[in-house]
């Protein structure tokens, strides 16, 4: 009984492909231990073995044309510092990952609470925030494409912030995104009246922000902090061509809330 097996069956025993096989052939990391009369390609148990090793520094991402040097000349300790090097990639995405599973759940817990009260206006509690400052301009200059592009501060990710545009009664807008604490500003944590609306120019605001004051005032609620307006701009995905904004403003606690608070 013959001891070697042919291509189709090392394919199939290592559960890879027969072209790629013949591409390690061509790239000259793998030979076949002979070729038989009528020339098919024979492996044994050393072909067994490279094909693994050559599969498993590929799953490493080393480049085919790198493997036989790896193979040949590599000592135990460049294969210790592969892998550890493989290990940090390895870490590396698990937390790009873990990042983007909570990105997504934010999402969908922010589009399942816009769309779900009967109510625009909201009575919000929020923790203590801390922002860091960004950008700060005029309040009649429209934020644009330019203006973004020749910020010196780069933010990775920026649109799947939380954009605090903070409105203090100065003739400056300062915009602020979240951060650790102390930041250049912090939002005490109380009651805060909230709507949100969706708004297809920032012209729209305008009208929008004095509602939100008449509202407030309608309700007796007294507006004790600066007007918070948050972009959510990836909650735009689920309204074509407007976007998401929530006001904000901190209110002094209502007996409700007093109550609730037990003070």
């Amino acid at each position: 009984m013959k001891s070697e097996i042919t291509i189709s069956e090392l394919a199939k025993l290592m559960n890879v492909s027969v072209h790629q096989i013949r591409y390690f052939e061509e790239k000259g990391v793998l030979q076949p231990a002979y070729t038989d009369h009528n020339q098919y390609r024979m492996y044994s148990m050393d072909q067994v073995y490279q094909l693994a090793h050559i599969l498993l520094l590929r799953k490493l991402r080393v480049p085919v044309q790198s493997i036989k040097d790896c193979m040949t000349s590599y000592s135990a300790d460049r294969y210790r510092q592969l892998l550890q090097h493989s290990l940090r990639e390895i870490d590396a995405e698990l937390q790009r990952l873990q990042e983007l599973q909570q990105f997504i759940k934010k999402v969908l817990r922010e589009q399942q609470s816009s769309s779900s009260q009967p109510n625009p206006y909201q009575i919000k509690r929020r923790d203590a925030t801390y922002l860091a400052r960004w950008i700060e301009m005029d309040s009649h200059t429209k934020l644009n494409a330019a203006r973004l592009a020749e910020q010196t501060k780069r933010v990775p990710n920026l649109f799947e912030s939380d954009i605090h545009y903070v409105y203090d009664g100065s003739s400056t807008v300062a915009l602020y995104l979240e951060t650790q604490a102390p930041g250049d500003l912090s939002l005490p944590g109380g009651d805060y009246l909230s709507i949100q609306s969706l708004v297809n120019e920032d012209e729209d605001l305008e009208p929008l922000i004095e509602q939100f004051y008449d509202y407030a005032a309608a309700q007796s609620h007294v507006i004790t902090g600066p007007l918070i307006l948050i972009e959510k701009s990836y909650l735009s995905l689920f309204s074509e061509n407007k976007l998401h904004y929530e006001l904000q403003a901190l209110i002094e606690p209502t007996a409700k809330s007093e109550r609730r608070d037990g003070t």
